[in-house]
């Protein structure tokens, strides 16, 4: 079953669940966006199939969460795993952990495909998406969601460009380890502590 929020902060409703539940068009919809901000804009070298972005890590129990405008326009998307299965950290990205181990615990979840991009707005910068009303509405709603699913923590890879969203939410939040450049970009490991403020 989905949930449908509005949240006061951006006006808009975010949905939540897995491919099953999720309406088939809803479903299309987020991995013809993520192709959009992630291989047509941020020019990310992913596979694809009919402008669709998805991977060995969209399964049947991957939660994904989707804003939408009041006209059904996407305008952010977000994906949760279990990190007791395999992840893309885990297994794409294990460098961002430094000397540390990937974790591996039902009660750690990964955030990933984490994006809150408008593309009707006039102009859409990349790095623009951190400070947006969206982007605060998306993260607050992921670390509920995450929170009703048993997780005490998250672990993303993310770009320098979030801790300031982090920051700003006051959102208890530290680097696994040292940045490190990825295909010409620089990001990072992030540890995201669940239990926290959650309200706007």
């Amino acid at each position: 079953m989905t949930d449908r929020l509005s949240l006061l902060e951006a006006n808009l409703q975010i949905i939540r669940g897995t491919a099953k539940s999720l309406p088939f068009d809803l479903f299309e919809g987020i991995a013809r966006y993520r192709h959009k901000v992630f291989i047509e804009t941020l020019g990310w070298n992913l596979p694809t199939r009919e402008n669709l972005e998805l991977d060995q890590f969209d399964r049947p129990d991957t939660i994904y969460l989707a804003a939408r405008e009041e006209d059904g326009r996407l305008v952010g998307t977000a994906r949760l795993l279990p990190t007791d299965k395999p992840y893309l950290l885990g297994e794409v990205f294990p460098q961002l952990m430094g000397d540390a181990l990937p974790p591996r615990s039902s009660d750690v979840w990964e955030l990933s495909r984490f994006a809150a991009m408008d593309f009707d707005q006039a102009s859409t910068h990349p790095m623009s998406q951190f400070s947006s009303p969206v982007a605060a509405g998306l993260l607050r709603e992921v670390l509920r969601v995450a929170l009703s699913h048993g997780a005490s923590r998250l672990i993303t890879v993310s770009p320098l460009g979030v801790e300031r969203l982090l920051r700003r939410l006051g959102i208890a939040a530290h680097r696994a380890a040292p940045p490190v450049v990825v295909d010409g970009q620089m990001l990072f490991g992030c540890w995201i502590e669940v239990q926290g403020p959650l309200s706007s």
